[in-house]
């Protein structure tokens, strides 16, 4: 089955910092994770093609990210930054566009989940920025925590032109456990259209020491129901998911995740939802 990894990360530290690695339980992240790492061991997992994701609000690295992409036959799409609010974001974007690589570009995330506004998506400079994000072609990832959801919902009902991609599920409290009220804000962004969802980053938000599959599945089921197999995809948030797993285990434990699943669907989560809203063309 055709498998592309909408969700992963690389870092550099001798080229830059990524200044969120702190605290004794992230040192293991505290060192370079390049695509000379990854892809061995995604490939060896069935990984066929990658979505690279922005980590740091720096603007200089979205390019390096499309440079990385354009000299690499595994990385096929890459999600960026650049300042929502800024007054010239769409002449950014087509800026952006025009580089060595440019055609990858093909999302925009912030990192709304560090932002003490929980409104902060609906802010008439964001919401203006947004826009032009759809305007561009381009989807949006959204990385949020639960309280943040209902200004998700409000963005994307504002927004219907957007695709917009709620990363890690919106980090449920799996640690914690219980379902609501997270269940009941990601229902309401699954029923707008215009919103699809990542398996991915859940074993973080697990214990990362003593997660389980069990753990784990009322909130991929919540998931797989609310949004249903054909708005889901797959990503490994490598390598911060290392803190928890290995990359075969990782895949391995989705396999398990959406093996109630017709071949149809599966195939959907694996890669479908990827090809259709990165523009990852499929195989052949």
């Amino acid at each position: 089955m055709d498998i592309i990894d909408a969700h992963h990360h690389v870092w550099d530290l001798s080229h830059r910092d990524q200044q969120w690695i702190t605290g004794p339980e992230l040192r293991s992240l505290s060192r370079d994770f390049s695509l000379a790492h990854l892809e061995p061991e995604a490939r060896a997992a069935g990984v066929r093609a990658t979505v690279l994701v922005q980590t740091v609000t720096v603007a200089e690295e979205t390019p390096e990210f499309l440079a990385l992409a354009a000299d690499s036959d595994f990385v096929g799409a890459v999600v960026g930054w650049s300042d929502l609010t800024a007054p010239g974001i769409a002449e950014e974007l087509a800026r952006l566009r025009s580089l060595p690589g440019g055609e990858f570009l093909a999302g925009l995330r912030h990192q709304v989940q560090g932002e003490p506004d929980p409104l902060w998506l609906t802010r008439p400079e964001v919401l203006r920025g947004l826009r032009a994000v759809a305007a561009a072609g381009l989807a949006y990832d959204l990385v949020v925590v639960p309280p943040q959801l209902p200004a998700a919902v409000r963005a994307a009902g504002l927004v219907p032109e957007l695709t917009f991609v709620l990363d890690h599920l919106g980090k449920p409290p799996i640690a914690a456990g219980g379902l609501r009220p997270w269940a009941d804000h990601l229902r309401n962004l699954a029923a707008l259209p215009n919103t699809v969802a990542k398996l991915s980053g859940l074993h973080t938000e697990a214990d990362p020491a003593a997660w389980t599959v069990d753990a784990l599945r009322p909130y991929v089921d919540t998931a797989l129901d609310a949004f249903g197999p054909a708005r889901m995809m797959f990503g490994s948030d490598w390598p911060v998911s290392t803190l928890a797993a290995d990359y075969t285990e990782i895949v391995t434990t989705t396999r398990d995740l959406v093996s109630p699943l017709s071949p149809d669907e599966q195939s959907a989560v694996w890669s479908e939802t990827a090809h259709r809203v990165y523009g990852i063309p499929p195989v052949g």
